[in-house]
């Protein structure tokens, strides 16, 4: 363990402290629901303005090549660990205003300190977006959970699904990117090799986390259909991306590994909205694990 990512593991085991805690007071699928709906959030927000807009880059040193790879671990542990969790122990605990910004206000400190020991930069992105940004998440993650806990508007039911799905997507396509280096795209968005790759699995993931989604909403005679058609677009979607150019495999594996991921997240997408239209039963209201 380098310098640098000392410092990352810190933010770790604060997640993983906060996290049992949170899991420890509620016990319940709701809590789980909310972790993973207000983690994809972070996550299509990051896309555009980390991914697509450059506004600030992370120096864990734990990937050594391409450096965005780096980068990009840098930030799952901010929006796939930190933020999430701290929201959602906020929200589900009942925590007042106060506290939002109280915890807002302690991000802003961690994140001065990380400029300061030069383990992360900014770009155009400034401490008080991170301020205002981090305030606006935990009021988002508020109304997401009273959603989550008894459905009041049917768009919200199925952006929460599309979150859900979209954190689960968006980490099983690009951690293996990250660390086994299975596969490269080469889109042409951006001069750097590793942020044009990452910027177009962030795309790909997102359309297909739109896929399941879709699917999982329309009423099939033939369930097992879903699956099959599914299987065979990934891999028809695949090949056009390697014959255009835009996909390079590396590994053996790669291919049926996304294959294979295509149909558990359709099975998680459709067990994912039955425990969603579950919550919304009153007399679920405290659905324990």
């Amino acid at each position: 363990m380098n310098f640098n990512s000392f410092w990352y593991f810190l933010l770790l085991i604060y997640s993983v402290i906060i996290f049992m805690f949170t899991i420890f007071k509620k016990r319940n699928i709701q809590t789980l629901l909310l972790i993973f709906a207000i983690i994809g959030f972070g996550y299509f927000i990051e896309t555009i303005i980390f991914n697509f807009l450059g506004s600030y880059d992370y120096y864990p040193h734990i990937i050594k090549s391409p450096s965005f790879y780096d980068n990009n671990l840098g930030a799952f542990f901010s929006n796939a660990l930190a933020l999430p969790v701290t929201a959602t122990f906020i929200v589900t605990l009942h925590l007042h205003w106060v506290w939002m910004i109280l915890f807002s206000l302690f991000f802003v400190g961690v994140e001065w300190l990380f400029l300061k020991l030069h383990i992360y930069s900014h770009n155009w992105w400034t401490l008080v977006h991170t301020g205002g940004g981090i305030f606006v998440y935990f009021a988002l993650a508020k109304l997401l959970y009273q959603q989550i806990l008894r459905r009041k508007n049917v768009f919200f039911h199925y952006l929460i699904l599309y979150f859900i799905v979209g954190s689960i997507s968006g980490s099983a396509h690009i951690l293996p990117i990250i660390f086994f280096s299975n596969r490269v795209y080469h889109p042409g968005w951006f001069a750097d090799p590793g942020r044009d790759s990452m910027a177009l699995a962030a795309v790909f993931y997102l359309c297909a986390s739109f896929y399941y989604c879709l699917l999982t909403v329309l009423a099939w005679k033939i369930e097992w259909a879903k699956y099959v058609l599914t299987g065979i677009l990934m891999y028809i979607v695949n090949l056009i991306l390697i014959s255009a150019g835009f996909l390079q495999s590396l590994v053996w594996w790669d291919i049926p590994y996304y294959v294979v991921l295509s149909l558990v997240l359709l099975k998680i997408s459709i067990v994912v909205e039955k425990r969603l239209a579950g919550t919304n039963d009153p007399a679920n209201q405290e659905n324990y694990f």
